[in-house]
């Protein structure tokens, strides 16, 4: 039986809940419904142990995961498994670069470190990545946050033998992934096009924080586009009573045969968290894959669920 993956989460908000309840309800029920990939090079979505976790809420630190998970501001709804206590209290996060050690320690075992904090914090993305580095782990970070497209980070992780995967994870199913799948479709059949825009409104506190801190997001949702310089990505905006849900509009104008109109409008509505957990649980075991195998760095096939790669803008 393959050893299952030791993971240590940073940051216990709604994508981290709707992670580790989705891995009880799959344990449990044996369901495919809305997995990619049911194995990666022997890893099945169940053969994850989260075996630490970090947060900044006084509230939550001192918890059991289990319990943490499902405390305000967390508005991921509790899906149909029974989740008994994982053993594992939430630890104060690091408050500043100093800290690097004491979570460098509290990595000794892991295999694998999920960033899964708010974005719009670099220096706090770029400490916990040290702390990877210095313990030995694979550094995943799901932030717009530059980590993974500095060069000076991915030097290092090869050099160690580490993988490093980043920046910003893309949804499941969600707005970039749907928009430059229209912006593709239009160029295969030969369209030409004149603009395009995308809203994103949402009710999570990843939401809020966003708002406040846009900071390299905007950059990072034109880093997936295909066609970045005619399209406008609209701020981001915070309606508390979406809760987890998020809901797009996307516009698309374009000219075909004769220069004639085409006029595209789309609206899409998803649970964001569960798009974050259905790619995060193939990024964790593509790093254990590569940690495995000694191979340090970028694995390519982490590209396609990422919205920044290694390469692109910052």
């Amino acid at each position: 039986m393959i050893e299952r993956v030791k993971v240590v989460v940073v940051g216990v908000g709604n994508n981290t809940s709707a992670l580790v309840q989705g891995i009880g309800l799959y344990r449990q029920s044996g369901s495919l419904v809305g997995i990619r990939r049911p194995m990666i090079d022997g890893l099945g979505v169940g053969d994850i142990d989260i075996v630490a976790a970090f947060a900044m809420s006084d509230e939550k630190v001192g918890r059991d995961l289990t319990e943490a998970i499902f405390m305000a501001p967390n508005n991921f709804p509790r899906l149909n498994c029974d989740l008994p206590r994982a053993g594992v209290p939430v630890t104060k996060g690091l408050v500043d670069a100093t800290e690097v050690e004491r979570v460098a320690t509290a990595l000794a075992g892991a295999e694998v470190l999920l960033y899964s904090a708010p974005s719009g914090r670099p220096k706090t993305a770029q400490a916990y990545a040290e702390a990877a580095h210095t313990a030995g782990v694979a550094f995943i970070n799901t932030t717009s946050d530059p980590v993974a497209r500095d060069p000076h980070w991915m030097d290092r992780f090869e050099m160690a033998g580490l993988p490093l995967i980043g920046d910003d994870l893309a949804s499941q199913f969600g707005t970039s992934v749907l928009h430059n799948a229209l912006l593709r479709l239009l160029e295969e059949r030969g369209l030409t096009l004149v603009s395009s825009y995308q809203v994103n409104l949402g009710g999570t506190e990843d939401f809020r924080n966003l708002v406040d801190n846009p900071n390299t997001k905007k950059q990072s949702k034109l880093n997936a586009l295909s066609a970045a310089d005619k399209v406008e990505v609209a701020p981001l905006g915070y309606l508390p009573h979406l809760r987890s849900q998020k809901v797009a509009h996307l516009n698309i104008e374009a000219k075909g045969w004769g220069e004639t109109a085409v006029s595209l409008d789309v609206k899409l509505k998803v649970d964001d968290p569960s798009g974050a957990a259905g790619v995060n649980i193939d990024l964790v075991r593509i790093a254990a894959s590569a940690l495995r195998n000694g191979h340090g760095g970028h694995p390519a096939q982490a590209t396609s669920l990422l919205k920044s790669p290694p390469g692109t803008a910052i």
